[in-house]
C-alpha cells in the first residue's frame, strides 16, 4: 500500500537530513522526496511516498509527527490526491525515427522543449506511471540522459 505524506517543516538547514534519517533508522523506504518552498519562505512542504503495509505507514505518520522541525503532517493516499511528476528526457534522434518521437509526445501529451541537429529533449509532466510509460515507449530510442522530479501531491478539492 502507498501513503503520500504532506510534510509542511520550518525552511532551515538539516531538517532535510533529519526526516530522511528518519525513514533511514526504521528501515522505511523512500519512493519519491520533492521539497519546495511554500507560499511563505520559512517553510517547505515535503511531499513523501512511501510504501508498507498498515502498520509501517502508521508508524511512519507517528514518527514523522515527533520531529520539531516539523509544523505539520497530513496524509492521503493516491485516490484522494491529484499528484504530478516533472520529468526531463534527452534522446538521440536520426531522420529515420524523428517523426516517429514527436508522434509518441504528442500521444503522451509531452513537449520537445530543446534541440540540436542530433539530440533532443522532451518534457512530461504527468502521473508517475505516465512519466514511466514515456520512458518504456522511447527505450527502443537512445536515451542520452533522465532526470525526474519527485512526486508533487494536494488532496483533492472539496465539492
Amino acid at each position: 500500500m502507498k501513503r503520500i505524506y504532506s510534510v509542511l517543516v520550518e525552511n532551515r538547514s538539516g531538517v532535510l537530513c533529519k526526516v530522511a534519517g528518519l525513514f533511514s533508522r526504521r528501515n522505511f523506504n523512500i519512493d519519491s522526496l520533492a521539497v519546495g518552498e511554500t507560499d511563505d519562505p520559512a517553510v517547505s512542504c515535503m511531499t513523501i511516498v512511501s510504501s508498507g503495509d498498515e502498520r509501517t505507514i502508521e508508524q511512519i505518520e507517528k514518527q514523522l509527527n515527533k520531529k520539531l522541525d516539523i509544523i505539520k503532517v497530513k496524509t492521503f493516499d493516491e485516490s484522494q490526491s491529484v499528484s504530478r511528476e516533472l520529468m526531463l528526457v534527452k534522446v538521440k534522434f536520426n531522420k529515420g525515427n524523428r517523426r516517429d518521437i514527436m508522434e509518441t509526445c504528442e500521444i503522451m501529451k509531452a513537449q520537445i522543449v530543446d534541440m540540436s541537429k542530433n539530440q533532443m529533449m522532451i518534457q512530461i509532466c504527468d502521473v508517475p506511471e505516465r512519466t514511466a510509460l514515456l520512458i518504456t515507449l522511447l527505450a527502443s530510442i537512445s536515451i542520452v540522459e533522465v532526470a525526474r522530479t519527485g512526486t508533487l501531491a494536494l488532496p483533492k478539492c472539496d465539492a
